[in-house]
């Protein structure tokens, strides 16, 4: 006589996690709170920081507050997210210049806008492959995130900024902010 098991699937994929529903965007960022999810890689903070003063000088967001995560690699924990959602109106997590990192800033992204929260997730284009298959393995494989160039960790505060200023326009139109 043959037992069965139960399987735990590791990738926490499951009917639930089947929405592909965007959260509702903003009529524009004027006066918004901007969450930013540092998951401690180098430089995330950094980034984090000059895409924040961007939507600041750009749209007139009233302010921003960051949150690190407990590890980069794995999505960030039930009371970070509820915390994030309950603080703030549109958040940006980054970064993912690694495998696991980028696919863990995918699910980052995908959980905030199950929340309800408008989010833009940033990896290094290095690994688009990671963060596809994240996004696929959420339930949500049109998931639309961005990629900077890689590297990011290395960079010197110059050329990460030129980062930025070339990816503001996808930040702008992903988080549905006017011209």
């Amino acid at each position: 006589m043959t037992g069965r098991e139960r399987l735990l699937d590791p990738t926490g994929f499951d009917e639930r996690t089947a929405d592909t529903t965007l959260a509702p965007r903003p009529a524009g960022l004027r006066g918004l709170t901007v969450g930013l999810v540092d998951n401690t890689k180098p430089n995330a903070q950094v980034l984090l920081s000059e895409i924040a003063g961007e939507l600041s000088r750009r749209f007139g967001t009233r302010g921003s507050r960051m949150y690190t995560k407990g590890y980069f690699g794995t999505p960030m924990e039930d009371d970070l997210l509820k915390q994030v959602a309950e603080e703030c109106d549109v958040v940006v997590t980054a970064v993912g210049d690694c495998g696991s990192c980028s696919a863990a800033t995918v699910a980052d992204g995908i959980m905030l806008e199950r929340a309800g929260i408008p989010a833009v997730s940033v990896i290094s284009d290095s690994f688009l492959m990671s963060a596809r298959a994240m996004a696929a393995v959420q339930g949500f494989p049109g998931f639309e995130f961005i990629a900077v160039e890689h590297p990011v960790a290395s960079l010197d505060a110059g050329r990460l900024r030129d980062r930025v200023l070339a990816v503001m326009p996808d930040v702008q139109r992903i988080l549905g902010a006017e011209a």
